[in-house]
């Protein structure tokens, strides 16, 4: 183990990096998380540390981590985050180090390709379109020669293809070591590196899946870590939801029925036993979405007791699945596959039968429903407990980091959620100088969020900024509705490109955005996060409403309904925080290096007609702000 003071030394103005790296920065901020995690790392500790934007976190984990001695898994929030962290930043750290520890890059199964699959896959050949028989040509050339056999190696077959689902493997649907192709398994293959690494790059999906027990097959893996390193935490919570939570979804359903067919070409008179019940359990499943279309897209359990339309579907559902389990049972010993399918089948019989009858009080069930399908659930309605008692098992320390954890400067609401009691706390400023490189704007005389003229407002009020800025603006929706109003009514006024989300990937629409020069990005949700656009082509972000969580969400719903029933304001002591720190990643798209400029336009008029309103300012970067339009315009030098 190194002394702390040597591990920040190290990032500071006479260390390595200082020599080694040309735009390398020292930053007390960097030194500081760097010897936090140092520290917690040696005690196994838990700590909750948020870095502002531009305060080099990655490499404050990295450098304490690869010189601790000890078993660390870092776990990101996306996959393209894991890609950048084990492709680019962390070979620097280690040369700048010379540290010889071995690392590993770890995802869940469905990024790899399945040998058998593909061979299946190859093999019923027919039904293909062009296109589709074009991207399987590529696959198989493609799995000739990768090593690893990670999907984002091979970028000419689009990441929402139908044929990723038709040559990747599930935990369902593997074979395991029966499978024909074992010995070559990339993910067997990658699971023996990660074994044996010293560093393990994840992401939360991975993560979470396995130590909530939904085996990803790699849970022998990640227990044996000394350390757990979560970049992105604030994600956290919103994941560990759909972890701890049963489910059963028509698609699930589907691919059972598909694979159970596939099966029966290789075993005599199966055909003939299979096809009837299998036409049923997709009979059962058209029947029961038609049933659900009046309804909500989404709500929770007690909307579908109240429709006998959807109890009889549900009904029919469990009868046919019942059957169909019985019959796979009769031909498990005649092959792997049916055996597999057999276990796949009684085990979502199971959970239909928990969800359905909602035997656990402490679950929230609910439903979701989809152009083609739906999916039931069983959510936790704490989730506290299980993630304490996943952290307890593994007697490890646990560093969580983000840009944005606390509210206020309190990080009560995080610890909350995860159950975390007392942890070690640490809150670094960004080192950007917001007081000169940044404008908070306020415009006057916008009505409430509720009106039904709202978004029109809000573009009347933002497009003198535009004007001011030739462009170059992110203008962030909480709604998919008010960005396509917005999008409508911007095409009638402006005359720089509009790229919005919806119309072409989040990775197309960026680099497009970042080439145009004067563009204006219209995005939701996902745009909110993630998404790093440094220098002159950007200089305005604007949110329009204050982030809060969707009315409709049942799981929320019945959270704050039992806050309420421990005498806690669900609104102060949940709606708020949440919505603050969602708040502060959509402004953290506006200031990404040292010499950016900008405005943030918030529209929300209850930021300063509602006491609460306060919190959400006191939540963002220290920044001068102003109700006056001229003093935007000058700031954009116009």
């Amino acid at each position: 183990m190194t002394d702390p003071d040597d591990t920040a030394a190290l990032l500071g103005p006479d260390g390595p990096f200082a020599r080694e790296l040309p735009d390398f920065a020292p930053r007390a901020e960097q030194q500081a998380m760097a010897r936090a995690v140092e520290h917690a790392i040696a005690g196994r500790e838990t700590l909750v540390a948020e870095a502002g934007t531009g305060t080099g976190k990655t490499y404050a984990y990295l450098v304490p981590a690869l010189l601790s001695g000890e078993r660390v898994i870092v776990s990101t929030g996306t996959k393209a985050l894991q890609d950048q962290l084990y492709f680019r930043d962390l070979p620097k750290v280690k040369s700048v180090l010379g540290v010889r520890r071995t690392t590993a890059l770890l995802k869940g199964r469905a990024n790899y390709l399945c040998l058998y699959r593909l061979d299946q896959t190859v093999r019923e050949g027919a039904g293909f379109d062009k296109p589709q028989a074009a991207q399987l040509a590529a696959i198989r050339a493609w799995s000739a020669r990768t090593r690893h056999g990670d999907r984002m190696e091979l970028a000419e077959v689009p990441e929402e293809s139908l044929l990723w689902p038709r040559v990747t493997s599930t935990p369902e649907n593997c074979l395991g070591v029966e499978c024909p192709f074992h010995d070559d398994c990339h993910v067997v293959k990658a699971r023996r590196e990660a074994l044996e690494a010293d560093l393990v790059v994840v992401n939360h999906h991975l993560l979470l899946a396995d130590l909530a027990l939904k085996q990803e097959g790699f849970g022998e893996i990640l227990p044996g870590a000394q350390a757990f390193i979560l970049d992105e935490a604030h994600q956290v919570p919103e994941l560990a939801g759909q972890f701890f939570s049963q489910s059963v979804s028509a698609r699930q359903l589907t691919d059972l029925a598909q694979d159970a067919l596939r099966e029966c070409s290789g075993v005599t008179g199966a055909i003939g036993l299979l096809l009837e019940p299998v036409e049923a359990l997709q009979g059962a499943l058209r029947t029961l979405r038609l049933a659900l279309e009046p309804l909500p897209a989404r709500g929770p359990f007690q909307q579908l007791d109240a429709s006998a339309a959807v109890r009889g579907g549900l009904h029919d559902l469990r009868e046919v699945l019942a059957a169909l389990t019985d019959l796979l049972a009769s031909q498990a010993e005649r092959s792997r596959g049916f055996a597999n399918a057999h276990e796949r089948a009684a085990l979502l019989g199971e959970r239909l039968e928990r969800i359905v009858e909602g035997g656990a009080g402490e679950d929230v069930r609910w439903y979701e429903r989809f152009p083609r399908g739906f999916a039931l659930y069983a959510t936790p309605l704490d989730l506290a407990a299980p993630l304490r008692a996943m952290r307890e098992r593994t007697q490890a320390a646990w560093v969580h980091v983000s840009a944005t954890l606390s509210v206020a400067g309190s990080f009560g609401h995080f610890a909350r959620q995860l159950g975390l009691e007392e942890p070690r706390t640490l809150l670094l400023d960004s080192p950007f100088d917001y007081a000169r490189q940044a404008l908070c704007y306020l415009p006057d005389g916008l009505p409430d969020p509720n009106a039904r003229d709202y978004t029109e407002r809000v573009l009347d009020a933002v497009l003198p900024v535009l004007e001011a800025s030739r462009g170059r603006a992110f203008l962030l929706f909480t709604s998919h509705r008010a960005l396509r109003r917005a999008a409508e009514l911007l095409a009638e006024r402006v005359a720089w490109p509009l790229f919005v989300q919806g119309e072409a990937p989040r990775h197309q629409l960026l680099e497009e955005f970042r080439h145009s020069g004067h563009g204006v990005l219209l995005g939701a949700a996902s745009f909110w996060e993630g998404v790093d656009v440094a220098g002159e082509a950007l200089s305005v972000v604007v949110i329009d409403k204050l982030p809060f969580a969707a009315p409709d969400d049942p799981v929320l719903q019945a959270r704050l309904d039992a806050l309420e029933s421990q005498g806690i304001n669900p609104f102060m002591g949940w709606q708020v925080p949440a919505a603050a720190i969602a708040l502060k990643q959509g402004a953290g798209r506006l200031i990404r290096s040292v010499h950016d400029r900008g405005v943030l336009v918030l529209c929300d008029p209850r930021i300063s007609t509602k006491g609460y309103g306060r919190l959400f300012l006191a939540s963002l970067p220290a920044m001068p702000r102003t109700r006056e339009l001229e003093d935007v315009q000058a700031f954009l030098g116009t």
